[in-house]
């Protein structure tokens, strides 16, 4: 006769570990519960917390005995390399297949920048590259900074850079490098930037209220007369662009061309390709990212005591950005004899289009007669490639360190 321990083994398994990984187990599915209501209220990207908070609850509850002594799940082994264990696991584990091909490899990453690539309008960076380059290398400041505050704080080089490249705001960004640096740490550390990532519609506007006083954040911007940027000159930047940087940059070359075939094909016109990547491609990526995120949320991955540090290092490197954006938006303000709104200078941190949004958010919401969202976009595309320039550097120089 089976006893009730052995038919509900989710539940048997409390008590077969450690206390506090049973406690964390728990903690967990609660974390999870609360991510799936705060997607669904709209209060954190509903596209990545919803299907994350039933990945990382279903993960934490559903854990069984497959021997006397060892436990786990039936949803995927993020640790194995071996080649025979592999193709045991893929026939066992349901999200092992998805995860092995499109997810330890980064392509997963890929395909969400490729996305990114066809929703972007280049045109706003061409239209203004000075003021977008200018900004988005302010920007930059958090991912540039943390690392030396993680070394500090006791993170290995590889870890650090990481952690710092939170700092760019741009979540296929930090799953990339983190899968390349500091693999045993990429599930906090994108779990953490994700969260993070979600929080910035809440948190950037009052850091922007705090920065630029009233009057400023309502400043309407006179613009000159500009140049109209034509589907051709953009189809010329972004061939020439990505060449250009995965010569320079080899180390991200998988991102920089998965982001400019985006561009490519969108001002290319190429309406199958478009309609193709930016639904069914970018939708499904961003579903089987949120989910397996939150599948790879096991209690035992999660209680590295190196988790708490990144927690405080992802805050650090995200205010910093910020703050450093909106010095950049105080840079342009100066240059341009004060014809410009510091505001803009959020939209440098490359979150896009979100950071764009909060900026003219905030604008409107003092003047609802300015309009600044082309800047914006230009900084938020600008931060975009400079994220990648960032992130190739830490990836080319700390294995050399």
């Amino acid at each position: 006769m089976l006893d009730m321990g052995t038919l509900f083994q989710g539940f048997s398994t409390f008590f077969a570990v450690e206390p506090k990984i049973a406690i964390f187990r728990l903690i967990l599915i609660f974390v999870g519960i609360f991510l799936v209501y705060l997607g669904a209220k709209r209060t954190l990207e509903p596209l990545i917390m919803v299907p994350m908070g039933i990945g990382m609850s279903a993960v934490n509850a559903g854990v069984l005995f497959f021997s006397a002594t060892n436990v786990g799940t039936l949803f995927i082994d993020p640790m194995m390399t071996d080649v025979t264990g592999l193709m045991s696991v893929l026939q066992i584990d349901f999200l092992q297949p998805i995860y092995t091909f499109t997810f330890s490899n980064n392509l997963i990453a890929c395909i969400v920048f490729m996305g990114i690539g066809v929703i972007t309008d280049v045109g706003f960076l061409l239209a203004y590259p000075f003021t977008s380059m200018l900004i988005a290398i302010c920007a930059e400041a958090g991912t540039i900074l943390t690392y030396p505050i993680a070394r500090l704080m006791g993170l290995e080089p590889a870890a650090a850079a990481a952690a710092a490249i939170v700092g760019t705001a741009d979540g296929p960004m930090v799953l990339f490098s983190s899968l390349i640096l500091a693999p045993e740490l990429f599930v906090p550390i994108t779990v953490i930037a994700y969260l993070y990532l979600s929080l910035t519609y809440a948190g950037y506007p009052y850091l922007v209220r705090l920065l630029v006083p009233k009057h400023l954040r309502g400043k309407k911007v006179e613009q000159t007369k500009i140049h109209n940027i034509t589907s051709r000159e953009k189809l010329v930047f972004a061939v020439v662009a990505n060449t250009l940087l995965c010569i320079l940059l080899p180390m991200a070359a998988p991102l920089i061309m998965s982001f400019f075939i985006g561009v490519a094909i969108r001002e290319s016109g190429i309406t199958p390709y478009i309609k193709m990547i930016e639904t069914t491609f970018l939708y499904a990526a961003t579903f089987f990212l949120g989910l397996l995120l939150g599948v790879l949320c096991e209690a035992g991955t999660i209680l590295d005591p190196r988790v708490a540090t990144i927690l405080i290092l992802g805050i650090i490197a995200l205010l910093i950005s910020g703050i450093g954006g909106i010095f950049g938006g105080y840079l342009v303000y100066w240059i341009n004899g004060k014809n410009f709104n510091p505001v803009i200078g959020i939209a440098g941190v490359s979150c896009m289009p979100t950071t764009a949004k909060i900026a003219q958010h905030e604008v409107t919401r003092e003047n609802k007669s300015s309009f600044i969202i082309s800047y914006a976009m230009g900084a938020t595309v600008c931060g975009v490639l400079t994220s990648a320039i960032l992130t190739a550097l830490y990836i080319t120089i700390i294995p050399m360190l």
